[in-house]
């Protein structure tokens, strides 16, 4: 177990949450702080939460034109309010190189994120219009099948079938290669194990799983099996575990613990090395955990990392430095 104290390592760490929603309709309450959001600034400082990923999140809904317009006004609208945070102390930033940069010279740093390819739509030359409007990565799915693929958790509100395309559709092929080709991560939370597999394989840069945990430790359709974590390994990806409570534990056994996730990390590590393994809270999105309820308890993950024996180095990798060094594959990728 590494000997430098919880307190001076945390704050030593750029530490990097890669899932964190935007509530909306906007409250404009980001910097002022608010009793109901789990992140804005004043919390992101005073738990020493450096750079995060704010998700424009997209509701699935029906696969017809009028539900995919609508969805495309809503994720351009959220991207805006994500790009209008950019001010005194607060870096909207579209490189890794440019989030390191703004987290030393002490300003937050948000990297804007897509949750659900369903603002695509059908029209695959929409991804560049997102990627110019700041979104650096995009899960393919939320819950739900879209038209691009087949999500882990199918809904019965929307007619979903169990498979709507066995996977990507063809549709969904063409936006990864779009996303591919303008250096946007492809993001495999929610989706199904078909779908997962077949990004990773088709993929030509790594994939990220944002926000999800080790289906080993908890039996939970949105957890990625052994098999998903060796292949997601071996292309180079890596998997964010999440602090939401039913993917790190079954519900019958309470709400789980800092000490859950630090466990699943450990586990992913063990399985796949640590330089596949991150952290995400998916605040304001229902992540919420036992220590870690919102940004302001960020050093409280940190102290659990160190309870299950990382080093300084390791904890540095899992904190942001392996998400970062992806970013960068895929901009390179892209270039």
């Amino acid at each position: 177990m590494t000997d430098i104290s919880p307190a001076s390592l945390h704050d030593s760490l750029l530490t990097l949450d890669t899932h964190i929603d935007i509530p909306w309709p906007d409250r404009g309450d980001f910097r002022s702080g608010a009793a109901d959001r789990q992140v804005d600034l004043p919390k992101l400082r005073r738990g020493g939460l450096k750079a995060v990923c704010l998700a424009a999140y997209i509701p699935q809904g029906r696969r017809t034109a009028a539900g995919h317009d609508q969805a495309w006004e809503r994720v351009q609208a959220m991207l805006g309010v994500i790009g209008g945070l950019e001010g005194d102390s607060v870096r909207v930033c579209g490189t890794a190189a440019r989030t390191r940069e703004a987290v030393a010279a002490g300003h937050v740093a948000i990297l804007p994120a897509i949750e659900n390819g369903y603002a695509v739509g059908e029209d695959p030359a929409r991804v560049r219009s997102l990627h110019a409007l700041g979104a650096r990565y995009m899960t393919l799915t939320h819950n739900g099948h879209n038209a691009l693929a087949d999500a882990a958790i199918p809904r019965a509100d929307l007619d979903d079938p169990q498979e709507l395309h066995g996977g990507l559709s063809a549709l969904g092929r063409q936006v990864i290669a779009e996303m591919n080709a303008c250096g946007m991560l492809v993001d495999v939370s929610h989706t199904s194990r078909k779908t997962m597999l077949q990004a990773v394989e088709l993929s030509r840069a790594p994939v990220v799983a944002s926000h999800s945990c080790a289906r080993a430790l908890c039996d939970h359709p949105r957890n990625l099996d052994d098999a998903q974590l060796d292949c997601l390994a071996e292309s180079g990806g890596v998997v964010q575990v999440t602090a939401m409570s039913s993917f790190l534990k079954p519900s019958a056994r309470g709400v789980a613990t800092v000490d859950d996730l630090a466990a699943h990390v450990a586990y992913i590590a063990r399985r796949i090395g640590v330089a596949h393994v991150g952290i995400s809270s998916d605040f304001d999105g229902g992540g919420r955990i036992e220590g870690w309820g919102d940004a302001a308890e960020t050093p409280n993950v940190t102290s659990a990392l160190q309870r299950q024996g990382f080093s300084a180095e390791e904890i540095a990798a899992i904190w942001g430095g392996n998400f970062l060094r992806l970013l960068e594959k895929v901009e390179r990728e892209a270039a």
